[in-house]
């Protein structure tokens, strides 16, 4: 019997059927035999379609939220009931390795980091500006209550200097004379050293003195100054601040010391302020240097200048720092505070540009005027992760900052040049 085409198509669609339905309970089987496994995986799969819904497995499976499994897609077909489907999905996991390259890029910036900030709190807080205190008793008497923690201070002070030898301690006026010569050619000798240093490095001084006590005819002393004309003497000093007034105030001192203190230099405050370009500062120095006796503070703008920054006093003239001082401090000191606070002036707490970085007292939060930026040098690499994969290439970035060092940067208002003038001229400042 003939039978139709429509009837052999039916044939075909109904066996392929039956084929199909043969094949499903042996999958079913196998995933039975394994099903604790399976609940696991399954529960894994589901807490990331949570997380992700809609997601695919790569082994073309969709599971559902109620943990069934739908078959393969029926548009791969099996090769028979006893091979697993594989899907496209599948043979795609299977890839080449995956390699990486890695680029660095760096970069010079300057940032305020984290680190630098927590560094800084670490450290102790800077100290209150507490100036020494008036205190009136009941009797009307007046005691002067000295600043906190100045004892420590001083110490530390003194530390640094010892550990740093300045300018001061080699070329300063008290050590110039020539302890070869007379003690009076010595006095001479100091009081001659401070009336050059006005407004002049400690180091330009030392070699005017020094000039003057190898090459001047007679050697150096009040006889030979009194011997040279003025355009000679200023020939050896034209190298310190306004050298040409100098040469006229050392040789009209040098006639008043011939005249009226029989060819020697004043005992005496009073006596010594009263020759022509010497001031307090200068008076007390030489009394201390030349004659041995500490009868006052000499101020000069190192003095001034430190003891308004740790807050002892607050003055504006030199003369009321040395007033101030001399209410509390010990009479012991006296000679030694110039020494000290020129010294620790010349080698960390400069006028221009102070070294607070490097001060011990600003390290333990001491000096209420320490200043220390805060900004960090910092080199910034950049990781560039390209990821080579079967698909496409997936770029990854990522910034590190890594701290390269702190720029310490000391900041000073003063802007006044070493010395006070104390020839009746304000003191210079450098321009801004």
């Amino acid at each position: 019997m003939r039978t139709s085409r429509i009837s052999r198509d039916t044939s075909k669609i109904i066996s392929s059927l039956a084929a199909s339905r043969t094949a499903r309970p042996l999958r079913q089987r196998r995933a039975a035999v394994n099903g604790a496994t399976r609940d696991s995986a399954l529960n894994d799969v589901e807490a990331n379609d949570v997380a992700k819904p809609g997601k695919r497995e790569s082994d073309g499976v969709v599971r559902h939220r109620d943990g069934d499994s739908d078959s393969a897609p029926t548009s791969v077909p099996e090769s028979d009931g006893n091979e697993e489907v594989v899907s496209k999905k599948r043979k795609r996991e299977q890839h080449a390795p995956v390699t990486t390259r890695v680029k660095r890029e760096t970069e010079e910036t300057s940032i305020t980091t984290i680190a630098s900030r927590e560094k800084a709190q670490s450290k102790p807080k800077k100290a209150r500006r507490v100036p020494a205190k008036k205190i009136v008793g009941s009797d009307g008497s007046v005691k002067v209550e000295p600043p906190p923690n100045w004892e420590e201070i001083y110490a530390l002070t003194r530390e640094m200097r010892n550990e740093n030898v300045a300018p001061v301690d080699t070329m300063g006026c008290a050590s110039l004379a020539d302890r070869s010569k007379s003690p009076r050619d010595q006095r001479f000798q100091t009081l001659v050293s401070l009336m050059l240093s006005s407004q002049t490095k400690d180091t330009v001084t030392s070699v005017a003195i020094k000039g003057m006590q190898e090459k001047m005819p007679g050697g150096f002393n009040l006889e030979s100054v009194l011997a040279l004309e003025p355009p000679a003497l200023n020939a050896f000093i034209n190298k310190v601040g306004f050298h040409n007034l100098k040469t006229k105030y050392i040789k009209a001192s040098a006639e008043i010391l011939r005249d009226k203190w029989n060819a020697d230099i004043p005992d005496t405050i009073a006596g010594l302020t009263s020759l022509p370009g010497v001031g307090p500062k200068m008076a007390y120095l030489c009394m201390s240097a030349a004659w041995g006796r500490d009868e006052g503070i000499g101020v000069d703008v190192h003095v001034h200048r430190i003891t308004n920054l740790w807050g002892w006093n607050k003055t504006k003239q030199p003369e009321e720092t040395r007033a101030a001082l001399e209410s509390w401090l010990p009479k012991e000191k006296w000679h030694d505070i110039n020494n000290l606070l020129v010294g620790h002036g010349q080698t960390i707490c400069l006028p221009l540009g102070r070294k607070c970085g490097e001060c011990k007292l600003a390290d333990r939060g001491m000096c209420p005027s320490a200043v220390v930026s805060k900004s960090t040098k910092v080199k910034k690499e950049e990781a560039v992760v390209k990821v080579e994969g079967w698909n496409e290439d997936v770029v990854l970035r990522e910034s590190v900052a890594v701290v390269t060092g702190n720029d310490i940067k000391a900041e000073d208002g003063e802007g006044a040049i070493l010395d006070i003038e104390d020839i009746g001229k304000a003191p210079r400042r450098r321009p801004r």
